[in-house]
């Protein structure tokens, strides 16, 4: 979760929803995420809402499941239930964070425990837990598949160890391939691999080298993305002050052409503009529920949901987090709540960036024009708007946000 949170309205102390928002819940596919804020060292271009033992003032790191923080999950919990009335069950969990991996397999079952007796999961429903490679072993593996879980997502960044140096991540180059092997050992289908490209200081050739581990591992899914140097982090610092260069867009572009044409030889096929995916099957159903403006509850400190076309967040520190709740008032710090000329941006902002793409009358008569002319300058394929669907080319992809602007005209 980012750690700055946008601006909003109020959010009502007791959590309520609008009917509207209610209305058809459960005829839409819901998910669940738990957003673990705990890390065991910060990496120096995160701006995620996340806190390491020294930040949280003596916490042990040989116990990072903190009772204060499970405790205030299960109590938002418990307020869903009573917000949702009848609160579907769960299609897709999502534990992500932080490091969720620092919870060890009982921690991590506790939690799924917890969604599981409130929501409940639907039958097939996947389960993911993002997980750093240094903190995982083929017993970890073993206890969170035991425990329900059915995904997991590693964080490589990068096979280079100047890269990982640059990033401030602490794990060995080969880390992240002997993890997925020991994944999959276990019994895993699908496991995901993050890459970050664009890192000062890489070349084409560690890219490639990146691409080849991933290739190697036997991992399903790659998500890749590109370095931004977000404001207030270490590595903003060290590019402020010149000890490095800023990324730089035309790299940025080659480089995202590269992996995209690895990928696609290795036969992963892009299903979002960021993801790759080995298969259908190996697509992330929760994060498609993102893209395609489904509901979810967000539990956890800085965590965001949205239902019925409401989207609120929580508060960030976990004290705080843990606090409202305590008091039996809702964490969350703001909400919006989308009217039609909101959604109508929002949709195009999210289901552009899908292999499937927007269809065309979801736009209006201005940017139905508009897409015609994107189409002319090689944005859009022109075969996918004669059949209807607003899909963007391989350029397009690169310049995703240019086509949004010029769809909403914002």
């Amino acid at each position: 979760m980012p750690a700055t949170l946008p601006d909003g309205e109020p959010a009502p102390a007791d959590g309520a929803l609008p009917a509207s928002a209610l209305a058809g819940l459960g005829s839409r596919p819901f998910g669940v995420y738990v957003h673990v804020p705990f890390c065991a060292t910060r990496c120096g271009y995160c701006d995620f809402n996340t806190y390491t033992a020294d930040e949280l003032r003596g916490a042990s790191t040989s116990s990072w499941l903190d009772p204060s923080w499970l405790n205030a999950v299960r109590r938002e919990l418990e307020l869903a239930a009573s917000v949702l009335g009848h609160p579907p069950k769960a299609d897709t969990v999502f534990v992500g964070g932080g490091t969720p991996s620092l919870l060890g397999a009982d921690g991590l079952g506790s939690v799924l425990d917890a969604v599981r007796s409130s929501f409940g999961l639907t039958a097939g429903a996947e389960v993911t837990t993002e997980a750093n490679p240094e903190s995982t072993s083929p017993e970890f593996f073993a206890g969170i598949l035991r425990a329900g879980y059915t995904r997991v997502s590693l964080g490589m960044q990068s096979a280079a160890r100047h890269v990982l140096s640059v990033l401030d991540r602490v794990h060995t180059p080969g880390r992240p391939v002997a993890a997925v092997r020991e994944a999959l050992a276990a019994g895993f289908e699908h496991v995901n691999l993050d890459l970050i490209y664009g890192t000062p200081g890489e070349r084409a050739d560690d890219l490639r080298a990146s691409l080849d581990a991933v290739l190697e591992s036997g991992a399903d899914h790659v998500s890749a993305y590109a370095l931004i140097v977000e404001d207030g982090t270490a590595l903003a610092r060290r590019v402020r002050k010149g000890e490095l260069p800023a990324p730089d867009d035309d790299v940025l572009a080659d480089r995202y052409e590269l992996l995209d044409g690895v990928l696609e030889a290795a036969g992963f096929g892009w299903y979002e503009v960021s993801n790759w995916a080995a298969s259908h099957a190996a697509r992330c159903r929760h994060n498609l529920g993102y893209w395609r403006g489904h509901d979810w509850w967000g539990l956890g400190p800085g965590a965001h949901s949205h239902v019925g076309g409401v989207r609120w967040w929580n508060v960030k520190h976990p004290a705080r987090y843990a606090a409202m709740l305590a008091d039996g008032a809702s964490p969350a710090a703001g909400r919006e709540v989308l009217g039609p000329a909101e959604h109508a941006v929002e949709r195009v902002m999210l289901e552009l960036r899908l292999v499937e793409g927007l269809p065309v009358d979801a736009l209006d008569e201005a940017a139905s024009a508009e897409a015609k002319l994107a189409a002319a300058d090689g944005l859009l394929r022109p075969d996918a708007l004669d059949a209807g669907r607003c899909v963007l080319t391989s350029r397009g992809r690169l310049l995703a946000d240019a086509v949004v602007r010029r769809l909403t005209g914002n």
